[in-house]
């Protein structure tokens, strides 16, 4: 299985009060911080090596987990430092621990997808890129992709349109090559690489028909905690 990047450094602003003395990946989710969850989810869907992508309370983030052992997998921590980079930025810096391949994972974000068909989805379109997708007709939060035949055709983060059915689902498959090309500017967002490879029709798509959930607001957040309170209690 490929590592996972999961990119862990913003500043979380919408869920202030909660994030003033705790990064984002530590708000407390039906019980326990918002990573350890990532991790088993990880671990369970046999991925053996991930690199968390941190910023804003770095240090924080890495007592919790520590080298990830406890969690049945190993954790590496690549820091933008003092100056964030952006989500682009962050996966830029943290290559040389990622290898050839890897998966791309938001860091607020818990995803009931299979790993493994996605990444068979990946080889299989022999594409730089891959974008997981959903159709979301705007219901969970701003539609952005325009998705057919396996395929996104076009990605805008920034400014959608009312015909874009789908949205990036949070989880995405790249190859080295492509973030570095964009390395030279050292702060950047990973839109922009989504939105070139869409462009050039370098960007296959994976479409899954399960919905997200994300922690990067407050009705998120509750959502997210009802679902997995859920998963514990089955």
């Amino acid at each position: 299985m490929l590592p996972v990047a999961i990119l862990a450094g913003g500043l979380a602003t919408r869920l202030r009060p909660i994030t003033k003395t705790i990064p984002k990946a530590l708000v407390p989710v039906a019980g326990r911080p918002f990573v350890l969850w990532q991790l088993e989810y990880l671990r369970d869907q046999g991925v053996s090596r991930v690199v968390l992508c941190t910023g804003y309370r770095s240090t924080q983030i890495e007592q919790i987990v520590g080298d990830g052992s406890q969690f049945g997998v190993a954790v590496e921590y690549s820091d933008d430092g003092t100056t964030l980079l952006g989500t682009g930025g962050a996966l830029g810096k943290a290559l040389p621990l990622l290898g050839p391949e890897f998966f791309v994972l938001y860091g607020d974000s818990f995803l009931p997808v299979s790993f493994s068909t996605v990444e068979q989805a990946y080889y299989d379109s022999d594409l730089p890129g891959l974008m997981t997708v959903y159709r979301n007709e705007g219901e969970w939060d701003t539609s952005n992709v325009v998705f057919n035949n396996g395929q996104v055709l076009e990605y805008n983060k920034t400014k959608p349109r009312h015909d874009m059915a789908y949205i990036d689902y949070g989880l995405g498959v790249l190859s080295k090559s492509v973030v570095e090309h964009y390395c030279q500017e050292k702060v950047f967002d990973l839109a922009t690489v989504y939105e070139a490879l869409a462009n050039a029709r370098q960007l296959a798509g994976f479409e899954v028909v399960e919905r997200f959930y994300e922690i990067g607001s407050p009705d998120g957040l509750a959502q997210t905690e009802e679902y997995l309170r859920s998963k514990v209690s089955l």
